[in-house]
This record gives C-alpha cells, structure tokens and sequence, in this order.
C-alpha cells in the first residue's frame, strides 16, 4: 500500500468523526459510557468480520501489551473526554481537547523516519485557529480548571496513541477489533458503576446508535490505524481539524446549527493550513 493511499484511507476516519456530533444528538437521552458500550460493541463487531477475511489467527501472534495499548488509547480518551464535558461543558473545553492534531503533528518529529518541517507547525496552528472559530463560537455553560485539565489529558492520549500506532508498524490493524470489544466491556462497567440506564428512544435513537457504531465510533478507529501505520502523519494531523468545521456543516445541513460568517472563515484557516502541510510533505 502507498502512502498517498494510506492517508487518504486515514482521512476517511475524520470524515466519520464529522458526523459524531450529529448521531450523538440522534442519540439522546443515551447516558456517555452506555453510548460508548453500544457503540464500541457494534465497532467489534465489525472488526470481527473484517478479521475473519484474514482468519482469527492473525490475533495470537499479537503481544498482550499491544491490546492493553490500545484499549487503553480507546478507552482513556473517551472517559477523559466525558468527564472534562460533564465538569466543564463549555467551548474552551472542546477547544483544548482539540489539541490533539497539533500534538500529533508535534510528536510525530520524534518517530523514526520521520522529518518534520516548519511549514507542518504553521499549517497546524492555522488549521487550530479555524477550529477555534468553530469551538469558540458555539454556546457552552461554564468552565472548570479540573474539567480542562481533562481535556488536555485527553488531547495527550489520543495523539500519543495516535504516534505510538505509528511504531506498531507490523501489529495488523485487526488488532483494533480487540481494542474495540474491550472498551465496550470496560465502558459497560463504568456504566454499571457510575449511571443510570436510559436505552435510546424509538427507531431514530436506535439507528443513531447504530450509525456511530458503523461509522465514528467503529470503522473510523481501524482506518486512522492504517493512516497513522502507513500514511503522511504530519498532513493527516493538520487535516484532523476538518473535523470540527464538517461537523458544524453536518448540523447546519440538518437544521441543528444557522450559517454564519464564522464557518466561512473557519473553512479558509482550516483548508489553508492544510494546504500548507500538503506543500510541505510534498516536498519531503
């Protein structure tokens, strides 16, 4: 597989990822760590279809400490990033848990192989200021310093499970179907533990469900493996901040969310910045 290949195969993970806001209002009253449980539960899933292509053999050979990895990826970000929304639902929290990108980008100078150049930092932090257009500009209640604290943990997690996949180069990607299983177990624990059980509502919630379980909580995990595994990581970070701007274009597309000058300029940041690290990674 080409790297032009892989990183348009890991982009497809953020074009999932932009519909996670919608199915996840599609969803309500679903409490977060049952969301999670269902939808993870749906993802594995999938993962086992797709690894019995290949035969379940292909996951014996895999280390212990790969799958507690990546379960650990999973499931850590998702519990960070509840918690931080429910200790301080508000845009500045969604705006530092959107750090991951430029932290991936950052971290990826560090990975063996891997050359990161000025132009890959200026297109991500123009890419951060359209998406912090998007972020800062929706309404939110207050902060906490514990809730974006979290945040910032959880930015950290997913870009450091993120550029670590990068050195689990020869770990096939249907080793993502285990990460999966088990953050649905672990997720429906914590549920256990710490919520009340509130199903989805009607034919609408269920198929809410099942489309992050198809799509952003599912398919997106095993084809950002393969971008992070295989494809341009610089460029694949920077064009990470997509996400929030086609999440708001989803919203408005369905009535959620009225246009507004601020998506316009956001979409210039975010696609010059892009550009930017596209040129650079061109160039390499």
């Amino acid at each position: 597989m080409t790297q032009t290949k892989a990183t348009a195969i890991g982009f497809t993970a953020v074009l999932m990822w932009s519909l996670l806001a919608l199915f996840t209002i599609g969803s309500a009253p679903v409490p977060p760590l049952l969301l999670n449980a269902l939808c993870f539960g749906i993802g594995g899933m999938i993962g086992l279809l797709w690894t019995a292509r290949r035969g379940f053999g292909v996951l014996r050979g895999v280390s212990w400490k790969v799958y507690a990895f990546g379960t650990l990826g999973l499931f850590g970000y998702h519990l960070l990033y509840f918690t931080a929304f429910r200790l301080s639902p508000s845009a500045e929290t969604g705006l530092i848990a959107y750090l991951w990108p430029l932290f991936i980008v950052l971290l990826s100078g560090l990975l063996p192989g891997e050359r990161l150049r000025a132009p890959h930092v200026i297109g991500a932090l123009i890419a951060f200021a359209g998406a912090a257009v998007i972020v800062l500009g929706r309404e939110g209640g207050e902060g906490s310093v514990l809730g974006l604290g979290l945040a910032f943990l959880c930015a950290l997690t997913w870009a450091g499970y993120s550029v670590l996949s990068r050195r689990l180069g020869d770990v096939p990607t249907e080793s993502v179907t285990v990460f999966c299983l088990a953050t649905a177990v672990l997720s429906a624990g914590a549920h256990l533990a710490l919520e009340d059980t509130v199903w989805p509502v009607g034919a609408l919630g269920w198929g809410a469900v099942l489309a992050l379980g198809i799509g952003p909580v599912g398919a997106a995990f095993f084809t950002w493996d393969i971008g992070m595994k295989r494809g341009d990581i610089q460029l694949l970070g920077v064009a990470s901040y997509a996400a929030p701007l086609l999440s708001t274009l989803a919203l408005v597309a369905a009535g959620i969310t009225s246009p507004s000058w601020a998506i316009a300029l956001a979409a210039v940041l975010i696609a010059g910045g892009a550009a930017l690290a596209a040129r650079a990674s061109a160039g390499t």
